[in-house]
C-alpha cells in the first residue's frame, strides 16, 4: 500500500485524507470516524506520526480543583485534565480531590533523578576491571562529550554495572524543559562511540540501549532508585471527612489496605503496591502530550496508609514519574491547552518539577477514592452505574 508518494502541495490534513482514501480503497473498510479537524493536527504529520491517517478521539474529562502544597512550600489550587474511556475514572479523581481539599491539601516533594540511557559494551573476558576502571578515571571526558551534543543537556550522574564480559554504563541527565530520552540517547550514542574510540583494543560498543535503564519496562531498580522525577504526595484525612465524604471509617480502610497493598500485592510479587496509580498517570500523561509508555514505570507507585491522631495518614511514592513541557506531544494543540491548564497556577518550582508533583497529588486523590470505594464495597455499584 503506497502512503508515501502523495502530490505535492498538501496540507496535513490533506495528506491524512489522502492516505484514508487510499487505505479505505485497498482494505474496502470505512474509516471516516478517524478523519482529522484541521486545527487539531497540528505538525503531528511531520514530527508524531509517520504515515498519519487520522486522529482518535479520547474523551477528557474534569477533576478538581485539588489543593496542593509543593515543595517549595506554595500552595495552589490545580485542575486535572483526565483522558479516559474508563467510566467512573474521573468521578473517582474528582471526590479524591474534594476530600484533599477539605481536609486542608496535598503535600508534595520531589527528587530529580534525571533521564537515563544505559550504554552496553562486550569486553575481553580478562579486561573487564580493567575497562570499568578506564570508565572511571575518564568519567569528565566522556561526560563532557555527552553534554557537548546538546545545550540543554547536563549529565547529573552515572552507574556502572557488569554481567559476565558486559558492562554497563548508565548516564542520568537533566534535560532542562523536555522529557528528555531521544536527547540522552543521542548523548549515550557520542559518548559510547568516544569511549570505543579511546580505549582502542578489547571493547565492543554492542547497544545504546542496554535495558538497565529499563526504559518503559518494569525493574527493581527503577522501583528502588528512581528515574526521572521520584515524587511523593501524603495526606492526613480527618475521621470525619472519611465519614461523610467517603462514607467510610478509618478502620475500614486500614483493613483494605492491608489486605491489597500489604498481603495481596506481596502474595502476587507486585513490584508496585498500589490501587491504581497507572489510571490516573495514564490520562494524565495521554491529556498533555506526555509518552503514554512511560506509564509503566509510574505503575511502580507504592501506597502506604497508616492511622493518624484523628484518621488516617495516606502516602504515595512514585519513583519515575517522566514529563516534559517542551517536544514531543507536548506541542500538539489539544495537548498544550490541557498542558496549560494543569500548569494554569503557576510556582516558582522548575515546570516540569510542578507537573511531576501535581500528578503525584493527582494519583493519591485517586488512591485515596479507590480505597474508600473498596472500603464501603461500592466498587462494583459504581463501576455498574458510571462505567456501564
Amino acid at each position: 500500500m503506497d502512503l508515501r508518494n502523495l502530490p505535492d502541495g498538501l496540507t496535513p490534513p490533506q495528506r491524512c485524507d489522502e492516505r484514508r482514501r487510499r487505505m479505505e480503497e485497498e482494505l474496502g473498510i470505512s474509516l471516516g470516524s478517524v478523519s482529522v479537524r484541521p486545527e487539531g493536527v497540528g505538525e503531528a504529520d511531520e514530527k508524531n506520526c509517520e504515515q498519519m491517517f487520522g486522529q482518535i478521539p479520547i474523551p477528557i474529562g474534569y477533576a478538581g480543583p485539588l489543593s496542593v502544597q509543593f515543595s517549595n512550600d506554595e500552595k495552589r489550587q490545580i485542575h486535572l485534565p483526565l483522558a479516559t474511556t474508563e467510566g467512573a475514572l474521573v468521578a473517582s479523581v474528582n471526590r479524591g480531590c474534594k476530600v484533599i481539599s477539605q481536609a486542608g491539601s496535598a503535600r508534595t516533594t520531589h527528587v530529580h533523578h534525571g533521564i537515563s540511557r544505559s550504554i552496553a559494551f562486550r569486553v575481553d573476558a580478562k579486561g573487564v576491571q580493567m575497562f570499568i576502571g578506564f570508565l572511571q578515571r575518564k568519567s569528565d571526558d566522556w561526560k563532557a562529550v555527552g553534554e557537548q551534543t546538546s545545550g540543554h543537556l547536563n549529565i547529573l550522574s552515572h552507574t556502572i554495572d557488569h554481567h559476565g564480559r558486559h558492562v554497563f554504563l548508565t548516564i542520568y541527565a537533566d534535560t532542562d524543559e523536555a522529557m528528555g530520552m531521544n536527547m540522552v540517547t543521542i548523548a549515550a550514542q557520542a559518548i559510547g562511540e568516544w569511549i570505543v574510540e579511546q580505549y582502542k583494543t578489547g571493547v565492543e560498543f554492542v547497544t545504546v540501549a542496554g535495558n538497565v535503564d529499563s526504559d518503559k519496562k518494569p525493574s527493581q531498580r527503577t522501583k528502588e532508585h528512581g528515574r526521572g522525577y521520584e515524587v511523593t504526595a501524603e495526606a492526613t484525612l480527618p475521621t470525619n471527612v472519611i465519614e461523610q465524604d467517603l462514607k467510610s471509617t478509618p478502620a475500614a480502610m486500614l483493613a483494605v489496605a492491608e489486605a491489597k497493598l500489604c498481603f495481596g500485592s506481596h502474595v502476587a510479587g507486585a513490584l508496585g503496591a498500589n490501587l491504581h496509580a497507572a489510571n490516573v498517570i495514564a490520562a494524565l500523561y495521554l491529556a498533555t502530550g506526555q509518552d503514554a509508555a512511560h506509564v509503566v514505570e509510574g505503575s511502580l507507585a507504592d501506597t502506604t496508609v497508616k492511622s493518624a491522631a484523628n484518621g488516617l495518614h495516606v502516602t504515595v511514592r512514585l519513583p519515575a514519574i517522566l514529563v516534559g513541557i517542551r517536544g514531543g506531544g507536548m506541542s500538539l494543540p489539544a495537548q498544550k491547552q490541557c498542558l496549560n491548564m494543569l500548569l494554569q497556577t503557576s510556582t516558582n518550582l522548575h515546570p516540569c518539577a510542578q507537573l511531576a508533583e501535581s500528578i503525584g497529588a493527582a494519583v493519591l486523590a485517586g488512591e485515596v477514592s479507590l480505597l474508600a470505594a473498596q472500603a464501603s464495597h461500592e466498587l462494583a455499584k459504581a463501576h455498574k452505574s458510571l462505567g456501564r
